[in-house]
């Protein structure tokens, strides 16, 4: 996907991250994702300190840093499972919870699964939760879940009978059951063998195509070089973003690779604090 060429973005003095739109078809629609003065902690301890954050819609965003650099507490933020210490997170204009439920999918790090169902009666249940009512629609949202990842042979099959990334697949199907026009992917490649990788990120890049936004935690370089822009994450905050190109192009070196860049920009914010 194409995006407008600009400077890499350094967030050393106020951490701010504005983003430009990348697909033309959805300009004008307003920001799926904006984030203002965002701050939280656990107790006395700041986990993410004066986030802002602009993501527009149709994008790949992704979110790479270390464990511990705050990227699966800013997920839970945007899903409305936290609550902010100080600033806002809107999603669509609004305040994350359950009336937008409807429009947001979101695939967490842990197996959220009921391992006692099969695989289609899992799907089942997380469309009846999304609000799928009508018997027919759940019927066909199930199939073309089943379809889109792949599991058709094993639709009967119970979870706890599946391996990991059979399972991961069923997780991704129940992020995708109602079409969100924003997906939200916590580490959803950890543990997936290539093969399997490579398949999620075909899907998601349909996906932001016909305009769904997608926001995607990771410490991976692989998920990193798939999306459109990126955030380096260090110590609860953006220390950078650009494109992976941009950002691979700030070391100065040739044939720098994202993991060099992310070592480099990391190494500049701590000279810089």
């Amino acid at each position: 996907m194409a995006s407008s060429a600009r400077p890499i973005k350094h967030t050393d003095c106020n951490n701010k991250v504005e983003l430009e739109q990348v697909n033309d078809s959805v300009i004008g629609k307003g920001p799926a994702i904006s984030i203002s003065g965002l701050e939280f902690a656990f107790g006395k301890r700041p986990v993410l300190t004066g986030i802002d954050l602009v993501i527009p819609r149709g994008v790949a965003f992704g979110i790479l840093g270390a464990n511990g650099a705050g990227k699966t507490t800013l997920v839970r933020l945007l899903i409305g499972r936290l609550k902010p210490s100080a600033g806002t997170a809107l999603i669509f204009g609004q305040n994350p919870g359950p009336a937008l439920a409807e429009s947001v999918g979101y695939m967490p790090q842990l197996n959220a699964l009921y391992e006692a169902l099969t695989v289609q009666e899992n799907l089942d249940f997380f469309a009846r939760m999304l609000g799928l009512s009508d018997a027919k629609q759940r019927v066909r949202a199930v199939e073309r879940a089943i379809e889109l990842v792949d599991l058709a042979d094993r639709a009967d099959s119970v979870i706890s009978e599946l391996s990991g990334g059979m399972r991961q697949r069923v997780s991704l199907g129940a992020a995708l059951i109602h079409k969100p026009e924003l997906l939200l992917l916590d580490e959803p490649t950890v543990g997936l063998d290539p093969e399997l990788r490579n398949m999620f990120w075909q899907h998601f890049k349909e996906m932001t195509r016909s305009g769904t936004t997608i926001l995607i935690s990771s410490h991976t370089m692989d998920d990193a070089a798939h999306c459109d822009t990126l955030g380096f994450m260090r110590g609860g905050k953006f220390i950078a973003t650009g494109t992976p190109d941009e950002l691979r192009q700030s070391t100065g070196k040739p044939d720098s690779t994202l993991e060099d860049a992310f070592l480099h920009l990391s190494q500049k914010s701590v000279a810089s604090a």
